[in-house]
């Protein structure tokens, strides 16, 4: 039996870990990246470290963390989850552990060692990856589709497009049939220009709730002052859930900051109490939240109380207006940054144009599609890179189970 040709174009965690599950006795697969290198998301994520996955094995609790795509990952992550990934590296020697948060990263706290293993399997497989290989163009001829680089053509029976969400991926796929709907950035961090923030960087809140009043939504989570405004995965989640809406805003708008993460009667009850119990204290020596002493210092500052007044003599107003900026604190947002290298969008190719039993398109036939170039997308935490190993590998098992005769 002749081998049919796979053509993978992108040579990211979807497309190599679509190959590394594919039959090397059917196939014959070649690997297509523009890029000098191939893997390089998987190589910068999680710091370095390669934040594979996350510890969430029951697909409908896993699918709330997709802002776009949920109602179709259901079935896909019946079939492939965070615990098969976990097996699937396992079984090839690469022990993986849970962090407290419930991410989960290779033992070795490098992500080399997932770019390793995929190599190695694809390698072992004897497909071949060409870096530096840009797609000019894609033609279906007949019952085969001719893929056009700057340094040849090559023939292809199955098309797997995992090109990310780069313009010209998006392009090349509706110049070929394919909606798309238009990319737009997805987990930022706000630009924010504020006192209350001012020379403060590197300064984190481990329970902040952060609020945009115009969209009636809000996050809680950890969050970390930045040396451009406000991250951490607070802002992380809001930005991805609220994609469309702030890029419509242009990214200016007003926030809610609740630092400590109680609500504003609680945290008085909680001073009330603390004042009742430490009457000789000074309000500047007072630790009564979770907050940095200097960030509580900051905020007496912007009240106008004097640090070393005695905690007892705080009038009522001064108490009203140390609350309101520790748990009421109202910013304006006036733009974005990436987060990190790790740039995520939302849009893609339109989802109904998809068969989520198999990742094949309904528009192409043998033609499969897989990870960020559809209009899928998670919140930080190891969901993107599962969206990617699950689609990757449904295509895989679809490709395996055809027979050729």
């Amino acid at each position: 039996m002749k081998k049919k040709k796979i053509i993978i174009i992108g040579g990211g965690a979807a497309g190599f870990f679509c190959a590394a599950n594919l039959d090397e006795s059917k196939f014959d697969v070649l690997i297509l990246e523009q890029n000098s290198d191939v893997l390089q998301k998987v190589k910068i994520s999680g710091g370095g470290r390669c934040n594979v996955s996350h510890a969430c094995f029951e697909p409908q609790e896993l699918v709330q963390f997709y802002p776009r795509g949920n109602k179709e990952l259901r079935s896909v992550f019946h079939k492939f989850q965070s615990g098969d990934t976990m097996e699937w590296f396992e079984k090839r020697q690469v022990p993986l552990k849970i962090e407290s948060d419930n991410r989960i990263f290779p033992e070795s706290n490098s992500s080399q060692t997932i770019i390793d293993t995929m190599v190695d399997e694809v390698k072992h497989k004897q497909f071949e990856v060409r870096t530096q290989a840009v797609v000019l163009d894609i033609e279906k001829q007949n019952d085969h589709y001719v893929v056009k680089t700057a340094s040849g053509s090559y023939h292809a029976d199955y098309i797997v497009y995992t090109t990310g969400s780069s313009p010209k991926s998006l392009k090349m796929i509706r110049q070929l049939g394919h909606n798309l709907v238009e990319p737009v950035p997805s987990l930022f961090t706000f630009n924010i220009k504020n006192d209350t923030l001012k020379d403060l960087m590197g300064t984190s809140f481990p329970f902040a709730e952060v609020s945009i009043p115009k969209l009636k939504t809000k996050e809680s989570g950890p969050m970390l002052i930045t040396h451009w405004g406000l991250s951490g995965p607070a802002i992380l989640k809001i930005s991805a859930w609220e994609a469309r809406e702030l890029a419509e805003l242009k990214y200016h708008f007003e926030i809610v900051v609740n630092f400590p993460g109680i609500p504003p009667d609680e945290a008085e009850e909680k001073f009330k109490k603390f004042r009742q119990e430490n009457p000789k204290k000074n309000i500047g020596t007072s630790k009564i939240f979770e907050i940095t002493t200097r960030f509580w210092h900051r905020i007496l500052t912007l009240a106008q109380v004097e640090l070393n007044k005695n905690i007892s003599s705080l009038s009522a107003n001064e108490l009203e207006l140390i609350l309101g900026f520790l748990c009421a604190n109202k910013m304006k947002v006036t733009g974005k940054s990436t987060y990190k290298d790790e740039f995520v969008t939302a849009g893609g190719v339109e989802l109904r144009e998809i068969n989520f039993k198999n990742m094949s398109s309904k528009i192409l036939d043998n033609f499969y599609l897989a990870g960020e170039v559809l209009n899928i997308d998670a919140v930080t935490g190891g969901f993107n890179f599962q969206a990617c190993w699950s689609e990757a590998w449904l295509i895989a098992q679809d490709l395996n189970a055809k027979e050729f005769w």
